[in-house]
């Protein structure tokens, strides 16, 4: 189904997600919302409870006190105690008898109470009394004060807390779904265009908020994400374009050789014919195991074997074959022993490589030199040809390049050796350069570690 597009971004039919996200977004600042209050209403009732005892404690205490100096303030030889509405005196003999007594107590009992003591006592009616005795010398001063005061104050305190501990609570629920609201707009935008994005849409990329916080790290990461996926992604139809169109030739050529071999039996012999098939096959042989190679490096597959490797001794193997040819002169005086660590077979087609780009390209010499210094062993294969220009000494070295002098594939090969040569160097831990030799042909320089 084709897609309409609102603003710059396609909108696919069937794909609007728009009430699951706001279900899944409420649901969210709703659990956070619930957990807030929760967490905070629970804080504030425990919070509440103590100061509720605390303040309860320490009026309590300032009653004692209260109690305490009325006491010590009668003297017991010759009692006068002060009336007073809000509190009692008693003064004890010996023997346990009241010999003297506020108004409010008067014929009331002794109260039981032992010196330097505090007592909760209902010696007035109606009244809660706090009771402490003082000893003062063979008598005992027992003085009372009333708590109603703390129980009024305690009272107000837990009544603003009923009436308080809601509204913060409702307060802290607005405040909590707001912010919250507000901290996952970015995350939900993030979403919501990361579900818009398809294989066919990795242009896209997810807002980038300001700042430097969590949120704003994670946009950019998913961007950083999608970039990658898109070069890879790139990579990859380049590559499946570009092998397609190597492919297509050896096939032309076979299928175009077959016809005329149908339509003209008398034009082609067996022989000529499968001499055509055979090379075109092994052409496309060539290719395809090229073409796997590449993408064992592209899955990061290529583990070269780490065996002993007289780097020299392979320089001289290849010198040789080229000599066999016949096509160019071979120049091997500047080889010197080398060892490296790695796989003898894929650095036997680094030079391979390497040797049949030099020689297709060569005016007359190919010069291969090999030496180590510093832990490093070097290797470079130069020729005599027109060489390469700066500008696409970086570029020889990616997949599928030919240069215009190099445009015919019968000359010029797939565009693929040197590609394989760095990515089997770089699989060894090395790097390849290449520059230009001192006669102004290419000169191709590996670098490895030394065994």
């Amino acid at each position: 189904m084709p897609a309409r597009r609102v603003g710059s971004h396609p909108i696919r039919a069937g794909r609007h997600h728009g009430p699951a996200r706001s279900g899944r977004r409420s649901s969210v600042r709703l659990r956070t919302t619930v957990g807030a209050v929760v967490v905070v209403g629970l804080a504030l009732l425990l919070g509440g409870v103590a100061l509720v005892v605390v303040m309860r404690s320490a009026l309590l205490e300032q009653v004692a006190d209260a109690a305490r100096s009325r006491a010590a303030s009668v003297d017991a030889a010759d009692p006068h105690p002060v009336e007073d509405d809000d509190g009692f005196v008693q003064v004890i003999d010996a023997g346990g008898r009241v010999v003297a007594a506020t108004s409010n107590v008067a014929g009331a009992d002794a109260v039981d109470v032992r010196p330097g003591d505090t007592t909760r006592v209902d010696v007035v009616p109606g009244e809660d009394m706090l009771a402490v005795a003082v000893r003062s010398g063979d008598r005992t001063v027992v003085a009372g004060q009333s708590t109603d005061d703390v129980a009024d104050a305690t009272g107000v305190v837990t009544r603003l807390l009923g009436l308080g501990l809601p509204v913060l609570l409702g307060i802290v629920a607005v405040t909590t779904w707001w912010t919250t609201g507000r901290a996952l707009a970015p995350v939900e935008a993030v979403r919501a265009e990361v579900d818009e994005i398809s294989a066919a849409e990795l242009h896209r990329r997810v807002p980038d908020p300001r700042g430097q916080d969590e949120i704003a790290r994670l946009a950019r990461t998913m961007n950083r994400m999608l970039d990658r996926l898109e070069e890879a992604q790139t990579r990859q139809r380049q590559f499946v374009s570009d092998a397609s169109h190597e492919l297509r030739s050896p096939v032309a050529s076979i299928r175009q050789h077959a016809e005329v071999a149908l339509a003209h039996p008398d034009r082609i012999t067996v022989p000529d014919l499968a001499g055509t098939v055979l090379a075109e096959d092994l052409r496309v042989q060539r290719l395809v195991e090229d073409l796997l190679l590449l993408a064992r490096a592209d899955e990061h597959r290529l583990r070269p074997a780490e065996h002993p490797v007289d780097l020299d001794d392979l320089v001289l193997e290849e010198a040789a074959r080229l000599r066999a040819a016949g096509a160019v002169t071979v120049d091997t005086t500047g080889v010197s022993a080398a060892r490296v660590t790695g796989d003898a077979t894929a650095l036997r087609r680094v030079l391979r490589n390497l040797g049949d780009n030099a020689a297709r390209h060569a005016g007359g010499t190919v010069a291969l030199s090999v030496g180590s210094r510093d832990g490093t062993v070097t290797l470079a294969v130069e020729d005599d040809g027109p060489g390469i220009a700066p500008a696409d000494r970086e570029r020889v070295l990616r997949r599928f390049v030919r240069l215009d002098e190099a445009r015919d594939r019968d000359a010029g090969g797939a565009g693929l050796g040197l590609a394989i040569v760095d990515e089997l160097v770089r699989a060894h831990g090395g790097e390849v350069e290449v520059g230009e030799s001192a006669g102004g042909g290419a000169r191709v320089v590996v670098r490895l570690p030394a065994g």
